[in-house]
């Protein structure tokens, strides 16, 4: 072994110059041949496997140096506020593994970032990943930023959705939602592809987006290269600083025209109002705009898709002149959704759920309708059940909906509710990770092999009924073997134990997955969908089953 060691120096020495996903590949292979549990291997195989190696490595660092030189050009809008900031940007992603940037709605986040990836050197190594929370948002920031960089959609840029993949071997950015970014994990465990990721729209603390969170922060500890980029224009920095250890937050100022916000209901009208429903209240004050004004384009925010309908019936029926009225939801096709950004003769209006409260700017919007509402997803330990109640969306939710006007011109956001109830909201939207089934995430932790979800870096840890929970029904559906028991009560050793209040602790048994957990922890599905799959397949009745598994999969199946 000894007369290869300088072999491998060399190989060591080509490691820094290849691309990152080549460079942990070869790292592995490099460690497997110097720490053979059997033995070395015999001098022409050694020889073999380092020259084959060594081919490899000379060939990534060529595609490395092509990547460098065919770097896409591009110039910045200096008319966005984030431009302004773009140095010190540019400074921190090269001085800080990662990076917070917090800013208004239109300060040109979105699609500005990624050129600053560009120019702080990243996107060589690896791919610049870039994550939305929605699938329309992941193909419209794509589409602009290609238009950006004057070339096609799907050469430098691309983007990644459900059953859709527009990116090429040679990409440089690729847009894709958390749940793509997620399922990724399952073939690449350490996302070597990227060698910087900006997750977008933080703040709706999605399950995908806190995994993702805690994930990347775990990969950090592994990937001295990596980059990570957090932003969101509502978003808790100091906590997400304080859960990456200090990382530095940039603040950046919105482009916003003044928005009149009008409250639809007072204290003294909430009685007069009560008997009206969120529907007819957006339908009477989209036709007090159409009586006021001939001219801007209106965003309704509603929380469900009949209520959608609904409205969207009840304008027409109202008689709306030279408008066009759009619906918009996540469950539309991509081209439907699509439509909402087309240019139009008519005067467009646009009833939506939250779908476009972030991410994406529908051109022309003067006036924003907001029910203040949305459905928001609960999940009962106890019943095993989830609740899809619909509730008042937080106040930064609020003035996300608000934002969505005054980018053009001046704006006008009318609240169906009182200012008062306004101010009574929570800040923030409680993370989804407090409020859902952890089974799933449970089981992806063990096939990743991430350890304790006690002890992982969760940006707000889950209660532990919720984690007892998620073990008890992997081990009922026979996904896992060597269930993770959470212990009784103790008594604190200088109380009276009979008196005493009791505490919890988690234990730390070790679990492994079946071979059903297995096969289950690669179905994108909720577990209990999953085994009911597996348990089809089993039974010959798969066809049947799964079309039932599709229709519950679906967030309202209603």
């Amino acid at each position: 072994m000894q007369k290869f060691d300088q072999k491998i120096r060399k190989l060591k020495s080509l490691l820094p110059k290849v691309l990152a996903a080549d460079r942990m590949a070869a790292a592995r292979e490099i460690r497997r041949l110097t720490r053979r549990k059997a033995g070395p291997l015999p001098a022409d195989k050694m020889r073999a496997r380092l020259d084959r190696l060594e081919k490899r490595l000379h060939a990534s660092a060529a595609r490395r140096n092509q990547r460098r030189q065919n770097r896409p050009t591009f110039s910045y809008n200096e008319d966005l506020p984030i431009t302004a900031k773009k140095d010190t940007i540019i400074q921190a992603i090269r001085q800080h593994p990662v990076v917070i940037v917090s800013g208004e709605t239109g300060s040109g986040k979105t699609t500005q970032l990624p050129k600053f990836c560009l120019d702080a050197g990243r996107g060589i190594e690896g791919i610049i990943g870039h994550t939305q929370p929605r699938r329309i948002a992941a193909m419209t920031v794509a589409r602009r930023i290609a238009e950006e960089f004057g070339q096609k959609l799907g050469r430098a840029v691309g983007y990644k959705i459900r059953f859709k993949d527009r990116t090429s071997k040679n990409a440089y950015l690729k847009i894709m939602t958390d749940g793509m970014l997620l399922a990724e994990t399952q073939s690449d465990r350490y996302l070597s592809a990227y060698d910087t990721i900006i997750v977008d729209e933080a703040h709706e603390r999605s399950l995908n987006i806190d995994f993702i969170l805690g994930i990347l922060q775990t990969l950090l500890n592994h990937r001295e290269n990596l980059k990570l980029i957090i932003t969101s224009a509502t978003i808790d920095t100091q906590k997400f600083s304080k859960a990456f250890g200090g990382a530095p937050v940039i603040e950046v100022s919105g482009r916003m025209y003044p928005v009149d916000v009008r409250y639809q209901m007072t204290e003294s009208a909430d009685e007069k109002n009560g008997e009206q429903t969120h529907v007819e209240l957006a339908v009477s004050a989209v036709n007090e705009i159409l009586k006021q004004s001939v001219r801007g384009d209106i965003l309704v925010f509603m929380p469900t898709e009949q209520d959608i309908r609904d409205t969207c019936e009840l304008i027409e029926t109202s008689g709306a002149q030279n408008s066009r009225i759009m619906p918009l939801y996540a469950r539309l096709t991509a081209a439907e959704q699509s439509r909402v950004f087309a240019p139009a003769s008519e005067r467009k209006i646009i009833v939506a759920t939250n779908v476009a409260e972030t991410s994406i700017t529908i051109p022309g919007i003067k006036y924003v309708v907001d029910s203040g509402l949305a459905r928001i997803s609960r999940y009962s330990p106890r019943s095993r059940s989830t609740s899809l109640p619909v509730m008042p969306v937080s106040r930064s939710s609020a003035d996300q909906r608000k934002g969505r006007c005054g980018r053009v011109q001046n704006g006008v956001c009318v609240r169906l509710f009182s200012e008062e109830d306004y101010l009574d909201r929570p800040l923030y939207t409680r993370p989804e990770i407090l409020r859902a089934n952890l089974a799933e995430v449970i089981l992806r932790m063990i096939s990743l092999k991430l350890g304790d979800i006690s002890d992982f870096p969760f940006i707000d840890p889950p209660d532990l009924k919720s984690i007892k929970d998620g073990f008890n029904l992997l081990y009922e559906l026979g996904a896992i073997r060597n269930r993770r028991q959470v212990s009784g009560t103790r008594p604190r050793s200088h109380d009276d134990p009979a008196k005493s209040k009791s505490i919890q602790k988690t234990s730390v048994d070790r679990v492994e997955l079946t071979e059903k957990g297995r096969l289950m922890a690669k179905i994108p599905l909720d577990p209990r969908l999953s085994r009911v799959l597996l348990e089809a397949d089993a039974e010959n009745c798969i066809d049947q089953i799964a079309v039932i598994a599709a229709a519950l999969s679906i967030q309202d199946p209603r």
